[in-house]
């Protein structure tokens, strides 16, 4: 038996009216189906949903466009393209380009390329990256420089999108103006004799006029080149429904905006919306067993490992709760280095996902195998059904293992979400959230909030999406990643984690929750938990009665100690910022208990937590390693405890200052030692006061103005003696 998972429900036509003047649109020399190529890489699939909106707006522009990840080198040749192209790429890791991106970096940067290699190539590029993070939007910025150095000319200024502050805020203008740089560059490129015929593909007969004299192309919408109003045909009683309309809630007696309503001026604006993005998923609940499914591990690489050992790192009052675990990796091919990562696979909330179920009235089918396949007649350009998805996994698996629910939804989710959405007053608010003049609050009551799928429900009532909209929208569940906090030197067979019990308080548009996955392994360890100075009756449960979680390594490619044992090291770690640097100090002094001959160099270690006796992480190892000799200076702060009986004035409060105490120190091992810095924990605050600390250490030193402080901080990380393991 096949139940249909798609219901419509009740819906409303969008109508989009014209931006542009006739003239305007006539000034392409061929405006329908002139045809570009996009070329994008993708780490976690947020460029390559950009690259497809941008597919899927071509066509209302007048446009067709080819698109293609960049990983896929048989289905495009950039070296012969003579259309425009536009390129979307992600940073990751400490400023690399994507893993897609690799075989076309690698390619471009030939030596044997001419100067003028891509002499031919006109093309635009949106970079993406997160300013909490060094080397911003590198990825983007490195294929946008070879192609500048081999002759290759932009037809549309670069984009540089921070997902610190939300892409949108660059990335939502910079696609407005793609389309007149795409008509001014066919233009250009018709008027000079060299658009090839292949670049469009003219008909008369794509366009018609109406009775009015409107162009109107075939599917009878208004020809949308810029959105600029929404009007809302109840297509019952064929009435349009504007934001002053009787059907929608007066709000202007509300005095505070909140996620549920606005005030004005924005409750009273007409709205620059989204186009709708296409549906092309159709999802069927088949009633078949699903019994025995198990998590999704071997084919990407993860292991099950049981979890020996769990111990609370802090007092029961300190602000944040760490825990340490213990994996026993023994009985897996499993091997790691200080520095290297783990990641972690965790499931969405049970909870959450029986509230998603109840709400989309799927409770009594959550066992149904679930099929997914293409809608056939989606106009959504290069259509797939999403890897992520398991074919006949039932629902249940799905919600929890596979789509990330709890992700706040991006503005094409909340556009979709209005057109299932019931109560005009709702529908409108919806509408605001994902408008151009709604920005704000989008980002204040959704982005800013972590809002999820799930609050937008609550707060929305009338809302009722087809679980294939869900599908189509929610980003694949990730993997969470750990560094490793030993040496399997002095842990053979097993692999420590430190984590915080990342907590989000209420707020009105959500409950108190705890982080998707430091909250799930704190209740899955809660039976081996052991509180901060206890000793377990026995250290080997049977294993069995051991927790069980999926791992694979995630080895570090620069973030490890220096080959050469002599080198000198500085490491900046405040709470579990100093995970690795445990792995890093236990595999030092192994080496020194080995090599008692061998030359070791100096080695820093600048932690800094809240209060002394409640959240300083492995105070005992930490001394132990100072007293012998593995740890040359252990320098510490406190930011939160009181000053000492003898009223210190000016005592540290956080580790950059202790790097200010000790500058001549620190720009001793960089400078003239040829040490390495490593720096792990908080990319927004620490990482940056620690980036600007360096910066003024070295200027101070040398005597020299920030800008030269920065070309030698950006030759330290040029040869990886500046290195960093952060997160946002």
């Amino acid at each position: 038996m096949l139940l249909k998972a798609r219901s419509c429900g009740i819906q409303y036509v969008t109508r989009l009216e014209l931006a542009f003047t006739k003239s305007s649109f006539h000034n392409m020399p061929c405006e329908v189906a002139a045809r570009f190529l996009i070329l994008y890489g993708s780490q976690r699939g947020q460029a390559q949903s950009i690259a497809e909106e941008i597919c899927q707006q071509a066509a209302e522009h007048g446009f067709t466009a080819d698109i293609s990840c960049l990983s896929n080198q048989h289905k495009y040749n950039v070296d012969r393209e003579i259309r425009p192209v536009v390129f979307v790429v992600s940073t990751t890791g400490d400023g690399d380009p994507p893993d897609t991106a690799h075989k076309f970096v690698r390619k471009i940067k030939n030596k044997s390329l001419v100067h003028d290699h891509f002499s031919h190539l006109r093309y635009a590029l949106l970079a993406l990256g997160d300013t909490n993070y060094a080397n911003f939007c590198n990825g983007g910025k490195t294929i946008d420089s070879r192609l500048q150095q081999l002759g290759a000319k932009h037809f549309y200024a670069t984009g540089h999108a921070d997902d610190g502050t939300g892409l949108e805020v660059v990335v939502d203008p910079w696609i407005e103006g793609l389309w007149d740089a795409l008509k001014k560059i066919f233009s250009s490129m018709s008027s000079s004799n060299q658009q090839s015929a292949d670049l469009s593909d003219c008909t008369q007969d794509n366009y018609h006029k109406n009775a009015s004299g409107q162009e109107k192309n075939k599917s009878g919408l208004e020809v949308d080149l810029q959105l600029l109003k929404l009007s809302e045909v109840d297509s019952q009683k064929g009435k349009t429904i504007t934001s002053d309309s009787s059907d929608v809630e007066t709000l202007s007696t509300a005095l505070v905006a909140s996620l549920k309503q606005s005030v004005p001026p924005l409750s009273e604006s007409v709205l620059n919306v989204p186009a709708l993005p296409a549906s092309y998923l159709e999802v069927c609940l088949e009633q078949v067993s699903t019994e025995g499914e198990t998590v999704p591990s071997d084919k990407d690489g993860y292991r099950e490992v049981s979890i020996s050992k769990a111990v609370q790192l802090t007092q029961d009052d300190a602000v944040k709760n760490a825990i340490l675990l213990e994996l026993d990796i023994s009985e897996q091919s499993i091997a790691y280095q200080p520095g290297d990562a783990f990641d972690i696979l965790c499931p969405n909330r049970a909870s959450e996902v029986e509230e998603l179920l109840l709400r989309l009235d799927l409770q009594t089918q959550k066992n149904c195998a679930v099929q997914v396949n293409l809608l056939k007649n989606s106009s959504k350009k290069a259509a797939k059904v999403p890897l992520h998805i398991p074919q006949s996994g039932s629902l249940q698996f799905i919600l929890t293992w596979c789509l990330e629910i709890r992700s706040a939804p991006k503005k094409a989710f909340v556009r979709a979400l209005a057109d299932f959405t019931q109560n005009g007053s709702e529908k409108r608010r919806l509408l605001e959230l994902c408008s151009k003049e709604g920005s704000a609050d989008y980002n204040s009551f959704v982005r800013d909030t972590n809002v999820c799928l799930l609050d937008l429900l609550r707060a929305f009532p009338s809302c009722l999406p087809p679980l294939s909209l869900l599908f189509e929208h929610l980003p694949k569940l990730q993997p969470r990643a750990y560094s490793a906090a030993s040496s399997s030197l002095q842990h053979p067979g097993k692999v420590h984690f430190v984590f915080n019990v990342v907590e989000f308080p209420a707020c009105p548009e959500h409950p108190a929750r705890t982080g998707l996955c430091t909250g799930w392994l704190a209740d899955h360890v809660s039976s081996i938990l052991r509180p901060l100075g206890t000793v377990p009756a026995s250290e080997h449960l049977g294993t069995s009665s051991q927790p069980k979680v999926h791992v694979r390594p995630r080895p570090s490619s620069t973030f490890h100690l220096p080959a050469d044992p002599s080198i000198p090291v500085v490491m900046v770690g405040p709470g579990t910022g100093v995970a690795p640097f445990i792995g890093f100090l236990q595999q030092r002094e192994k080496e020194r208990e080995a090599n008692q001959e061998a030359t070791f160099g100096e080695t820093w270690l600048f932690f800094g937590c809240r209060h002394k006796d409640k959240d300083f992480l492995f105070r005992e190892e930490l001394e132990r390693f100072e007293h012998n000799g593995t740890l040359s200076h252990l320098i510490v702060c406190f930011s939160r405890d009181e000053p000492d009986a003898a009223g210190t004035v000016n005592t540290p409060t956080y580790v950059q200052h202790n790097l200010r105490l000790h500058a001549k120190n620190v720009a001793s091992i960089l400078l003239k030692n040829k040490g390495s810095l490593y720096v792990c924990g908080d990319a927004k605050n620490m990482a940056k006061d620690v980036n600007d600390t360096l910066l003024e250490i070295i200027g101070n030193e040398l005597q020299i103005d920030k800008l030269d402080a920065m070309k030698i901080v950006a030759g330290l990380r040029e040869e990886k003696r500046y290195l960093q393991d952060i997160w946002s």
